[in-house]
């Protein structure tokens, strides 16, 4: 087992990237960039890190922010929970920590959006606690190098590789370790085209000696894809306003700002949709227009959403919004998308 870290720590010490979280041990940086970094990659959320440092330099900052500025600052990355549950977590830092977080993984777990991996990264990483991580590296990780078939996504086999990595972790250097098999995994032994034959374990990796790295880790095959049908209407009146509403029930994007949705069982015709019971007042008598022949589909986990945006014109009442201040709201992906090819 000592073999098995020091190679990783030695490995770790000669590959690991340059990051700005890595460069300290303050947990509001650690803590805000294994956030951004849960269901993102690296390259993506790096931006975001970067401008959010500038733009909250401590959790004081962005305790003191809105949920819309913040939920401004995160569009792009999805998942907007987790941007909620920031600027929860942030609140409670601020007010009843006095901006110093939690030194334990005990009090951390307790934190808006942070569970055991998160929880686990900042007690080692930051304050030396021996707590080992189990993210997604690291059950490919250690389900290659032990041979296991336990799935990775069901009770049985979370605890196998959770009591396993907690038997493995460098208790000199928790949190150089975890950080270095969470790295292994992302550069390394990556899911696809691993490169098993210039690894430093591979003398002692069960399922490259058996031939079984591609059956590494097991996972029970995901629910099924959900089609949903959204048709948006875009309402521009006389003097090129618009209309945005704030998405407040518990579903996607909740908190996030949206033109006026009809979703339906399937998509409609625009006779069908104009017909439609939800279609507003204001769009009866206006001119309609497809904004693009074909459905655009906007993946999310478990989600697929075949999207049609119409141009509704020529509207006699006042809307609310200038097509100018758009963007300082904070909306889904799919129409920052849309936005860019209607506006430029």
């Amino acid at each position: 087992m000592k073999r098995f870290s020091t190679k990783l720590l030695g490995w770790y010490a000669l590959h690991k990237r340059t990051l700005p979280w890595r460069q300290t041990k303050d947990p509001y940086l650690v803590w805000l960039s294994e956030i951004m970094l849960q269901q993102t990659r690296v390259a993506q959320g790096l931006p975001y890190f970067e401008r959010f440092w500038n733009d909250f330099p401590t959790v004081h900052d962005i305790a003191k922010a809105s949920e819309d500025a913040v939920l401004k600052h995160w569009q792009g990355l999805g998942y907007y929970s987790r941007a909620r549950n920031l600027h929860k977590a942030a609140k409670l830092v601020s007010e009843q920590y006095n901006g110093n977080f939690p030194s334990t993984f005990e009090e951390l777990i307790n934190l808006p959006g942070v569970g055991p991996y998160t929880a686990s990264a900042i007690a080692s990483i930051c304050f030396d606690q021996v707590c080992a991580v189990v993210d997604g590296n690291v059950y490919r990780v250690l389900a290659r190098h032990f041979d296991i078939d336990s799935p990775i996504n069901q009770p049985t086999g979370i605890k196998t590789f959770q009591a396993l990595a907690q038997t493995l972790i460098d208790s000199k250097s928790p949190g150089a370790y975890n950080q270095a098999i969470m790295e292994f995994g992302a550069l390394h032994c990556t899911p696809k085209k691993p490169s098993c034959t210039t690894c430093p374990l591979n003398d002692s990796c069960l399922a490259y000696v058996h031939g079984r790295v591609a059956e590494r880790p097991v996972k029970i095959k995901a629910k099924p894809v959900r089609k949903r049908y959204f048709h948006y209407l875009i309402p521009i009146d006389q003097n090129n306003n618009t209309l945005l509403s704030k998405r407040d029930h518990k579903d996607i994007w909740q908190g996030l700002y949206e033109f006026p949705l009809i979703e339906a069982q399937n998509m409609l015709s625009v006779d069908a949709l104009q017909a439609h019971d939800d279609v507003p007042k204001w769009a009866k008598a206006a001119h309609w227009t497809k904004f693009q022949e074909e459905a655009v589909i906007h993946k999310l986990s478990h989600q697929a959403l075949h999207t049609y945006f119409y141009l509704i014109e020529n509207i006699d009442e006042t809307l609310p919004i200038s097509w100018a201040s758009v963007s300082d709201y904070a909306v889904p992906r799919l129409i920052e998308r849309f936005l860019d090819k209607f506006i430029r």
